[in-house]
């Protein structure tokens, strides 16, 4: 069966930024999840990308990731198991090449099932100068709840204007 996906909202950054991307009452009639990001926070550097579903701030996330800048031969890995939130990786912020955005991708299989929701995300970041930004992790939500909601947030500060993100729903059909 071939897989399809069916684009169910887009959400742009207007002017002044957002402190999240969010994505709610998703329904529950596909098998698996996928978000694409075009975005960038506003602050120096990388931005730490997080996300939580269903407004779940408990200590229910882990992670894992690993991240490698251009610029630095050292692979940087990272884990935290019992987060009130799912560290994804690092983002642009404001000193990559200027109206550059990350392209990044999250999966989320069998999101309405009744065990725990796993995930992967892998995300790049260009800089014509001397930094490009690549990173991957994996990540576990404790909860047998189906996901209904999303939020994709940064570390501090704001997504800036024109950053997007488009969720889709996965079909086998």
């Amino acid at each position: 069966m071939a897989n399809t996906y069916i684009p169910i909202a887009t959400v742009t950054v207007g002017s002044g930024g957002s402190s999240s991307i969010d994505f709610t009452s998703i329904p529950g009639t596909y098998t698996d999840l996928c978000l694409l990001t075009s975005i960038r926070g506003n602050q120096d550097n990388g931005i730490i990308y997080y996300v939580r579903f269903n407004s779940d701030g408990g200590n229910n996330y882990s992670y894992r990731y690993i991240l490698k800048d251009s610029s630095d031969p050292t692979v940087v890995s990272s884990s935290g198991s019992a987060q009130n939130k799912l560290l994804l990786g690092i983002v642009g912020g404001a000193t990559p090449t200027a109206s550059t955005f990350s392209n990044d991708m999250l999966y989320i299989p069998n999101y309405t099932s009744s065990n725990n929701k796993s995930l992967s995300f892998d995300s790049t970041m260009e800089n014509n100068s001397t930094m490009q930004w690549m990173s991957l992790a994996a990540g576990l939500w404790s909860s047998s709840s189906a996901i209904t909601s999303i939020s994709i947030f940064p570390n501090t500060n704001v997504w800036i204007q024109h950053s997007s993100a488009t969720l889709y729903g996965i079909k086998n059909s």
